[in-house]
């Protein structure tokens, strides 16, 4: 009988995806999935270090297996940023851990875990790698629908809050043959959306072809058959070039949503973030998105209490939260990331209670745009790309709008990988729900035309 494994993820898309490979991995080592992690063989915890706590939170993780005998526990691998970051300290902490891989070492896991079984020596790699390349197909898709595509690996940005660097590694751009092999691979598989991922993903450059930069990318992976819609996450407003509005603008696969952190309101903070935009550069840049691009939904990152921040400073933040009106928004209080030159130069000086207070100011201003927003589409017709069963109700299904807002209806499992047609009649802060109309066929663009 083959042995088993389960992949718990912790993080963002790329940790997803990232999760997506190391099963991919493990199949074709011969494991097979487990259906949770109690009944498996090997058990590895994917994690994320840009949440408050990261590390406290994986050991409390890990405790569940500290008391357990050792030929009756599974093995445990710890991979991701939190493995980049703490390596063996991990093991001197939790000796029951087995592996830790980092984030530039995840194809190793197979033979690390095989290692550790054969010597029972817990085996930590937190090497450097170049290579950004996994080989093709390996990925055991999570989405039935969505397809995430990495295109670059690590930052070279270094703002002050940020932990990436550290554990992400240097920028690495992955050739662009390669990723238009792995889309058209997944194409013909049946996904429809494919979602191209990296720390700023505006920033690619393809290694193997000289013409070809963000924008050139978005418009070799337009001309694959078979794909509808073309996301994308993060771009950082300073790498947003006007050959990327052009192809926001002129590419009907491409999504009409754009996420683009801000971080704060005041160019004051965002210069001790070291963000390398202004307030009022940014302002402009939104302005210029949405002449260019009709309809384009805008969302954002924001951090509030940063060293610093001011009452002043945070009003910045509420008055640019009004002025852009953003159809989303992760926001967060600010907390101190290893290595990071804000906590190494800049005291956190806001108090909890101070944080906790604008945080909840911020998220109501949001939360109100977000409803007068929605409260607009009721009324409308909206093409969707179903993906999933609505995790609200029995009988509905989910999907988002070109602009990336979630929309419930009634349906059935066929609706699943389909652009369908839906009456907007109720709306939500944080999703639309409607009746279907009729099912479409899929246009040569798959947007939606909503803004």
């Amino acid at each position: 009988m083959a042995r088993t494994y389960a992949v718990e993820t912790f993080g963002c898309q790329m940790n997803v995806h990232d999760s997506e490979r190391l099963g991919g991995l493990l199949q074709q080592a011969g494991y097979a999935r487990a259906g949770s992690a109690e009944d498996a063989d090997l058990v590895v915890v994917n994690t994320c270090s840009v949440r408050e706590k990261a590390a406290e939170k994986l050991y409390a993780r890990l405790d569940r297996f500290r008391h357990h005998p050792r030929e009756e526990r599974p093995l445990v691998a710890v991979t991701g940023c939190v493995a980049q970051q703490e390596g063996a300290r991990i093991v001197d902490r939790a000796p029951h851990v087995d592996v830790v891989i980092g984030t530039q070492a995840l194809a190793m896991l197979p033979q690390a875990v095989d290692e550790a079984e054969r010597t029972g020596r817990p085996q930590v790699d937190t090497s450097p790698f170049d290579s950004v390349s996994f080989p093709l197909g390996v990925a055991i898709r999570a989405d039935p629908v969505k397809a995430y595509v990495t295109v670059i690996e690590g930052c070279n940005d270094f703002c002050s809050f940020c932990v990436v660097p550290y554990t992400r590694g240097h920028e690495r751009m992955r050739p662009v043959a390669e990723i238009l092999g792995e889309i058209s691979a997944a194409a013909a598989a049946g996904y429809r959306e494919v979602q191209l991922l990296g720390q700023i993903v505006n920033h690619y450059q393809a290694p193997d072809a000289t013409d070809c930069d963000f924008a050139g990318l978005l418009e070799r992976v337009h001309e694959i058959d078979g794909i509808d819609r073309i996301r994308f996450a993060s771009p950082h407003p300073r790498h947003v070039t006007k050959r990327m509005i052009g192809a926001l603008r002129d590419l009907p696969k491409v999504c009409r949503h754009l996420h683009l952190p801000v971080q704060s309101g005041s160019t004051r903070v965002l210069a001790r973030m070291r963000r390398r935009h202004t307030r009022e550069r940014y302002l402009s840049l939104v302005e210029e998105i949405r002449t260019q691009v009709s309809g384009v939904n805008l969302s954002t990152d924001m951090i509030v209490g940063f060293p610093g921040e001011t009452e002043r400073d945070f009003e910045q933040t509420l008055s640019l939260t009004e002025a852009i009106r953003y159809h989303g928004m992760f926001s967060f209080k600010y907390s101190e990331r290893p290595n990071t030159l804000a906590r190494a130069r800049m005291p956190d000086d806001v108090p909890e209670p101070e944080k906790a207070r604008r945080l909840t100011a911020l998220q109501a201003l949001q939360q109100g745009i977000q409803q007068e927003l929605n409260d607009s589409m009721i009324g409308r017709t909206v093409t969707v790309l179903a993906d999933a069963p609505s995790r609200r109700r029995d009988g509905e299904y989910a999907g988002r709008t070109s602009g990336n807002t979630v929309v419930n209806f009634p349906g059935d499992g066929t609706c699943i990988g389909r652009l369908l047609d839906v009456r907007i009649e109720r709306a939500g802060p944080n999703s639309l729900w409607g009746t279907l109309a009729t099912a479409v066929a899929p246009p040569p663009g798959g947007g939606d035309g909503v803004g």
